[in-house]
């Protein structure tokens, strides 16, 4: 049994333990279990399962970060009379390779208000995004490389 199944199995123990199976239950069984298999993890082998949690966890937290500072500064644009706006379509090259990851890097670069993906080319190497903040389009490129694509590849691709 992998280390995921084994700490959802821990966490549906847990609850069973409490009498209530809640998502408060759960979550708290799913944290106590991670923290006790990460606790024996030298008996039990080396896993690449503790680092994908933190990077899922990252990637929440960051994209969700990216979402505020982004709406604010949308809406800053829109309700000011002057508008900082300059649009822009650009390419950027993909480093991530799954089907997942590049369905994931496009939906939260969609999902972040002033930008948009708009294609992927068929050789799955170039996203083509519309940009509604384009002053800087190189700089821009490298903040979406370095951010949103990186946290992708660590969560999803991981060491593959």
């Amino acid at each position: 049994m992998n280390v995921f199944a084994t700490n959802i199995v821990l966490a549906v123990i847990w609850s069973a333990l409490l009498g209530e199976l809640s998502l408060f239950n759960l979550g708290s069984g799913f944290a106590l279990g991670f923290a006790a298999l990460w606790v024996v993890q030298p008996l039990t082998g080396s896993s690449s399962y503790f680092f994908r949690v933190w990077a899922w966890a990252k990637l929440v937290v960051m994209f969700h970060y990216e979402l505020v500072v982004s709406s604010i500064e949308v809406a800053w644009d829109v309700l000011t009379p002057r508008h900082r706006a300059r649009p822009a379509i650009l390419e950027m090259p993909l480093d991530v390779k799954t089907d997942a990851g590049i369905l994931l890097v496009t939906n939260l670069i969609s999902l972040t208000p002033g930008t948009l993906s708009l294609d992927v080319t068929d050789d799955r190497k170039t996203l083509k995004i519309h940009a509604m903040f384009a002053d800087d389009p190189e700089a821009l490129l490298r903040s979406l490389k370095s951010g949103m694509e990186r946290w992708v590849i660590d969560a999803v691709e991981g060491d593959e």
